[in-house]
């Protein structure tokens, strides 16, 4: 049986590494630290990026082509560009990259975007085996519990007490929780209660932890720490939200849960991404993360993997289940037991660079 140990606020501070970029400067910043001569910012140096370059020979003021930034697009340029021919540093060699540099328009918070500049490793990919898309998470410290409620519920004992959690590596988790048709392409059928005409774009269900670690063999992904789960949700903020509000009344911008998603699930992506550009944290499915549970301890923790041994898995971020936004929350946490699966229940994967 599920434990309703949920809570609200939790603290949340990513380390900016680097200076902070503005919006306007960002893009070719983005690409002189991802990569030198990426300039479709693919991942990798090609004959596709030399015909940007020839196709912008010539003088060229503030131009991706003109590679030292001399106002001309000449043979030096072709020089840097040929030097770094082939795959960018920092690219895994599961991934296939999508874009290189953060898009200001999704990760609107500079220093969130200067911090994946920093690690040097694109910032949207997807995992070439399953086409699951991932976005990059940087290194960060932040305050793990709650540390303020909403509008309408407090914190909740299981979320306390606070504690500092440092995470020291850069890590891609999926931007969306894993579908029902990307379950079914690898596992060859599909556990999920809910079959409608969307049904493959919907999160798979009904999976316990244990079935889970199938699907993490078959493809080398892993589902994430609590930690990272709540680093990641948390997108800097310290509110219950990630929208940085107090309010319970703008949950269902965020989130389908009890009082909008009509008593089931519904295809991923329809609300609002948090500030790294995941959606669905909040509600829809109950999300498994790989520790397993116990209460908190107060001591500040680098790199936290849970306790070694207990006899349930945490849950993270509601689902559509959920009655009362107290519920929904960044600091919301719950537990079940390994093998149990319903309805209410998926799982979002992560990746080790």
């Amino acid at each position: 049986m599920l434990h309703s140990a949920f809570a609200s606020g939790f603290r949340r501070s990513v380390v900016a590494l680097v200076a902070v970029c503005s919006a306007a400067s960002l893009a070719p910043a983005a690409r002189a630290q991802g990569c030198t001569g990426d300039l479709n910012e693919d991942g990798v140096i090609d004959g596709a990026d030399l015909g940007v370059q020839l196709s912008a020979w010539g003088p060229c003021t503030g131009c991706a082509a003109d590679i030292n930034g001399s106002g001309v697009v000449d043979g030096a340029d072709l020089g840097l560009l040929l030097g770094a021919w082939g795959i960018c540093p920092g690219v895994p060699d599961w991934a296939t990259v999508v874009q290189y540099a953060p898009d200001p328009a999704v990760v609107t918070d500079p220093s969130l975007r200067a911090a994946i500049i920093a690690t040097g490793r694109p910032w949207r990919v997807r995992d070439t085996a399953t086409q699951i898309e991932m976005l990059l998470v940087p290194p960060g410290t932040f305050q793990m519990g709650c540390i303020m409620g909403s509008n309408q519920y407090g914190c909740y004992s299981s979320e306390q007490p606070v504690h500092q959690v440092t995470l020291t590596n850069a890590f891609y988790l999926g931007r969306y929780e894993v579908t029902q048709a990307q379950w079914q392409a690898r596992m060859g059928s599909n556990p999920s209660w809910f079959n409608f005409a969307d049904t493959p774009n919907r999160p798979v269900e009904t999976v316990s932890w244990t079935t889970i670690q199938g699907f993490l063999s078959a493809t080398g992904l892993r589902l994430p720490t609590e930690a990272e789960w709540e680093c990641a949700c948390r997108a800097g903020t310290q509110t219950p939200f990630y929208d940085n509000s107090t309010d319970d009344n703008t949950l269902g911008a965020l989130a389908w849960y009890w009082q909008n998603a009509g008593s089931k699930t519904r295809p991923v992506g329809g609300k609002a991404a948090n500030a790294f550009g995941f959606h669905d944290m909040l509600g829809n499915v109950w999300e498994w993360v790989n520790d397993w549970y116990a209460s908190y301890s107060g001591n500040a923790q680098t790199n936290p993997a849970g306790p070694v041994n207990a006899s349930a898995r945490v849950l993270r971020g509601g689902g559509w289940n959920v009655n009362a936004a107290g519920y929904v929350r960044s600091s919301s946490r719950t537990y079940g037991a390994p093998g149990y699966a319903v309805n209410t229940i998926g799982f979002r994967v992560a990746r080790t660079p």
